[in-house]
């Protein structure tokens, strides 16, 4: 009896899986694009990518770690397209000296290739173009060896050293669109001169990024926003659209309002002017099921104001994504330090 070739082995390892999803895209093309492999002979930078994504997922905490349980795994490495496990020094070298602008290519060709099953329904039938979230986490990795980073709190709060890493996220495909890693001490509005918006979208984000003379550029360009009010904001009611009793243990809008708020424009520098002006905004009070309140700002007058709660409830789910980020970029740098 001869040997049955037509049998498909579907019980393949989930890192072997990962690894077949980059068989979508031309891997080739996006290393001669970046010249990833120019200077190396045994390690490619498709090796490279490989090795990091076990690191990552195996949640090794150093390249020793990551090279030693390659070297582990003996004569499975052919599963995950590898020839032998890379020595330290030579996988140091190339996260030191490699292009980055390769493996993000490889991440936005990915992004294309598979955005049609990254959907979320859940978003669809709100009326703009594109959902994006943000937010950040601060990577402390550096705080015990340089003391001096990072901004003072104000009052108790405990020192933010290191890196932050600022992300903006297609709320539709949960996937990042633009991220941007700065000193933790950059006050996090600065993020929000790097974007680049279209007419008619919808970007929401904490109370961290406040800041009126942005919110007033994207109003005259009709890009909406939808925040957390600040607890020491100064303004004026101008009307009150609904208010409505409090209930217990019941989600529920509790008031909407449209209010004005004075700010201060900036001149070409970043520089405040001595010029008051003012900006109106819909102020949205709002109590979850376990009665925790919150104050809701948005620019989007047609916007209901349980839409606008619903909004800001979908950039919560930026925080699972950014508890895995974390991980990554934590081991990350862990990997540079002992790659210096």
């Amino acid at each position: 009896m001869g040997k049955n070739t037509e049998i498909k082995f579907v019980g393949q390892p989930i890192f072997k899986q990962v690894i077949n999803l980059l068989e979508a895209i031309n891997i080739k093309s996006i290393v001669e694009k970046h010249n990833a492999d120019y200077y190396y002979k045994a390690f490619k930078a498709k090796t490279q990518l490989i090795t990091m994504l076990f690191g990552i997922l195996s949640r090794c905490d150093s390249m020793t770690e990551i090279c030693e349980g390659l070297r582990a795994m003996g004569g499975k490495l052919n599963h995950l397209g590898l020839d032998k496990a890379p020595a330290k020094s030579t996988a140091c070298d190339g996260l030191r000296n490699r292009d980055n602008r390769f493996f993000e290519n490889v991440y936005f060709s990915l992004v294309r290739h598979y955005q049609s099953f990254l959907s979320d329904s859940r978003t669809f039938g709100l009326t703009f173009k594109e959902v994006l979230l943000i937010d950040s986490t601060t990577i402390r990795l550096f705080s015990d060896i340089l003391k001096g980073v990072g901004r003072d709190p104000k009052h108790d709060g405990k020192k933010k050293g290191g890196l932050k890493v600022h992300m903006l996220i297609d709320a539709v495909q949960s996937v990042g669109r633009f991220i941007k890693i700065t000193a933790a001490k950059v006050h996090d509005k600065n993020f929000l001169k790097e974007l680049e918006l279209i007419s008619h979208s919808m970007v929401v984000f904490d109370r961290a990024y406040n800041y009126y003379h942005q919110f007033a550029i994207w109003t005259s360009k009709n890009v909406f926003f939808v925040t957390r009010i600040k607890k020491n904001a100064v303004y004026k009611v101008i009307e009150v659209l609904r208010k409505h009793t409090k209930e217990s243990g019941k989600a529920m809008v509790l008031s909407e309002e449209i209010i004005e708020i004075q700010y201060s424009p900036e001149d070409q520098n970043g520089i405040k002017t001595k010029e008051k002006k003012t900006l109106r905004l819909k102020k949205v009070c709002y109590q979850d099921e376990k009665n925790r309140y919150y104050e809701f700002l948005s620019n989007s007058m047609d916007s209901t104001a349980e839409e606008i709660a619903f909004l800001y409830k979908k950039r919560w789910g930026i925080e699972l994504m950014f508890y895995g980020k974390h991980i990554v970029m934590q081991s990350y740098h862990r990997h540079l330090l002992e790659a210096a």
